[in-house]
């Protein structure tokens, strides 16, 4: 059974970039590495030019003190970035208000969200669990907040911090189309004793 020379040079380089990544990560020098790993410093020097055919123990000892598996040392780079496209993120309306996610990935204990509202726009926020903080920015135009029968118009550049586990809504007092950016920083549930 032959090999393609492609597909051996793909995963010689491979692993030369995941090794010199997962090192300068760690903030660890080639010389640091030998001595953890007892390889010769010349081993991780041809290792990360692409130029070392290694055996499976020197690649077990490598995996091992780099604290990865031998599938993420030969396999493709993990990309360091992802784009999403505008498109990819949930969006929804209520009301006249879109609401864009800003987390493509569910993140446990945290919500961001993009907020347009036309002039005269206005949403009624849902009160979150007890002891939720929300954090309001105001991008574009004004928003105001009101919660608990107070009001604060927020201007460019203004951050608002208040309690999520209340009645609130969101506001466009302007002419334009205002743009806000919420996070929410989700209480954790109470526990339930047993």
């Amino acid at each position: 059974m032959s090999h393609d020379p492609t597909d051996v040079h793909r995963s010689a380089s491979h692993l030369a970039r995941n090794i010199r990544a997962l090192r300068e990560a760690r903030g660890l020098s080639q010389a640091q590495l030998a001595k953890l790993s007892g390889i010769p410093r010349p081993t991780w020097a041809n290792l990360e030019s692409g130029a070392a055919n290694p055996t499976l123990a020197v690649l077990l000892k490598v995996s091992a003190t780099l604290q990865v598996s031998l599938e993420e040392l030969v396999g493709p780079p993990r990309t360091a970035a992802r784009l999403y496209g505008k498109g990819e993120l949930r969006t929804r309306r209520r009301g006249r208000v879109e609401i864009r996610d800003l987390l493509p990935d569910p993140m446990q204990g945290l919500q961001m969200e993009r907020m347009e509202l036309p002039p005269g726009g206005a949403m009624t926020g849902i009160p979150h669990t007890a002891g939720t903080r929300e954090y309001l920015c105001c991008e574009r135009g004004t928003i105001r907040l009101t919660a608990s029968g107070e009001s604060w118009d927020l201007s460019v550049g203004d951050v608002l911090v208040f309690r999520g586990d209340q009645k609130h809504a969101y506001r466009n007092p302007g002419r334009g189309v205002a743009v806000a950016y919420t996070v929410v920083a989700l209480a954790p549930p109470p526990s339930t004793q047993r």
